[in-house]
């Protein structure tokens, strides 16, 4: 048992409550505090991804309670990648919270930080569907208390809508949890796979719900047309870092499908046959379309952010629908790329608003920095749109190459490059509206102060590793190739999980 496996849920688990009673009206404490304990996640997370990098597939039972009846946490290719993103996407969020000194703009972000990124990790670790659905509530709790930090009417009201819809998310996805026990009797996720996969195809009504039920959880938080309603303006409104970590919220979603659509119900499994291809690649089309027009469309740089976190979404999905070796690694690819850059994207828009009062996209006095941060901006554009050389384009490349022998290849590859075009369009005016023209415009006497240092270097960190992303396209899509290897041949995990390799669970009596 690898009892490292349990540091990255256990260490903000128990640093926030400390932040909260120990130095509570001590920033420069909590700082200390904070970003020691992100650091010390970085380094944890890219330790379990290097011992898994080799296909090694580790086990921890809390508690020593053997699965299916304890509680396991699991560290394969797939959730350490995922785990170890997450932590570098946090270490710079943070730098930049500190930097602009969002942090201190009201109580208790960087407990709320730690608790986030406590249910992001267990999340992603997790190998029971039960503790997935507890972690997607830490999730939300703290999401929504980092969504209205420091306050606001229009920020109170986007928090509202947003747990609104999470929380019907959570409905479902108690619903599909009892659907599951109770045609099971099992909710851990290797067991399940055995048990649904001896399931008689003319039983199978409970299972199908259930499936269907997971998937529209999933695609909720995952922000798939229809179900994308509750982003555009609870990313808007939220504070620009928060909106930043956000990135990675969605994929949560990618990645809660990915590994239960490979394992759970996987895409030769009779009992859910076609339900994967049945909406789910439509609806990833119509994502694309949805958030590249509304890129066009959007009047403020904060929404026009906003809708290219769903259209890169759209990207992830479509790849992911196509449940083939050369999709999935496709789509592994292309999440760190569409989070990295909806981070620095989101950051950006942040660095305009420290200096100006609005976010529009209407001309105004040029900002303090504002050659390095329409730079900054120009990259990540670049990168979120598809062009070359960045890994965007990379990504893009990889999915329209992993849909050639797809039913849908034509409608896949038209989307894909009219959105693109769109989207060119939409960054152009956007870029060309805030920073171009401004130059034309006498600036402000009193001009808000350019942002720190280590607030441009946090955004700087997230574009470097973009350009590292491209510079090593080669050897991250042999890594994200042999993950979507291991997601389709589960026997390991399965066996890892319930100790007996190569053997699957019988149903119990009556199920």
């Amino acid at each position: 048992m690898m009892h490292w496996i349990i540091l990255p849920v256990i260490l903000p688990a128990v640093l926030a409550p400390f932040i909260v009673l120990a130095a509570r009206y001590h920033i420069g404490i909590q700082r200390v505090l904070s970003v020691a304990g992100v650091l010390a996640l970085v380094a944890i997370t890219a330790g379990l991804a290097m011992q898994a990098s080799d296909g090694t597939v580790t086990l921890y039972q809390l508690g020593d309670w053997a699965a299916p009846f304890g509680i396991v946490l699991v560290a394969d290719r797939l959730s350490t990648m995922m785990a170890l993103l997450t932590a570098i996407l946090g270490l710079c969020v943070l730098l930049y919270s500190i930097g602009s000194k969002w942090d201190a703009r009201g109580r208790h972000f960087h407990a709320l930080f730690q608790f986030q990124m406590m249910g992001l990790m267990g999340a992603f670790l997790t190998g029971d569907l039960f503790n997935l659905f507890v972690f997607f509530e830490v999730l939300l709790i703290a999401s929504y208390g980092l969504m209205i930090h420091s306050g606001g009417h229009v920020r109170l009201r986007a928090g509202v809508q947003y747990v609104l819809y999470n929380l019907l998310g959570s409905t479902l996805f108690l619903f599909a949890l009892g659907a599951l026990y109770a045609e099971t009797g099992t909710l851990n996720m290797a067991d399940l796979a055995g048990r649904v996969a001896l399931i008689d195809a003319g039983g199978s009504v409970g299972i199908r719900v259930a499936a269907v039920l997971l998937l529209l959880v999933f695609a909720i938080k995952a922000a798939v047309v229809p179900l994308h309603f509750w982003l555009p303006s609870s990313y808007a409104e939220a504070p620009g870092p928060v909106a930043a970590l956000f990135a990675i919220m969605t994929k949560v979603g990618a990645y809660a499908i990915i590994r239960v659509y490979t394992l759970i119900f996987p895409p030769d499994l009779e009992v859910t046959a076609g339900l994967h291809s049945l909406w789910l690649a439509p609806a990833a089309l119509i994502s694309i379309a949805v958030g590249m027009i509304g890129v066009l469309a959007a009047r403020r740089l904060d929404r026009l952010v906003a809708f290219a976190v769903i259209g890169s979404m759209g990207m992830v999905m479509i790849a992911i629908a196509l449940f083939t070796q050369a999709g999935i690694a496709a789509a592994l690819y292309y999440i760190p790329h569409s989070t990295l850059a909806a981070a620095v994207l989101f950051l950006t828009a942040d660095l305009v608003r420290s200096g100006r009062a609005h976010l529009d996209l209407r001309a105004a006095p040029p900002i303090a920095g504002a050659s390095l941060t329409a730079g900054m901006f120009f990259v990540a554009a670049i990168a979120m749109i598809g062009l070359p050389p960045l890994s965007g384009f990379v990504g893009k490349l990889l999915i329209l190459n992993a849909a050639i022998n797809s039913p849908l290849v034509v409608w896949i590859w038209a989307v894909v490059l009219c959105t693109s075009l769109i989207s060119i369009v939409g960054f152009s005016r956007a870029g060309s509206t805030v920073f171009w023209k401004a130059l034309a415009l006498p600036a402000e006497d009193t001009q808000a102060p350019p942002p720190s240092a280590l607030a441009f270097t946090a955004v700087g960190g997230l574009l470097a590793l973009l350009i590292a992303l491209t510079v090593l396209a080669g050897p991250v899509h042999r890594y994200t190739t042999a993950i979507a290897a291991q997601l389709f041949a589960p026997a390991p995990y399965i066996g890892m999980v319930l100790d007996t390799p190569g053997k699957l669970s019988p149903p119990q009596e009556g199920n």
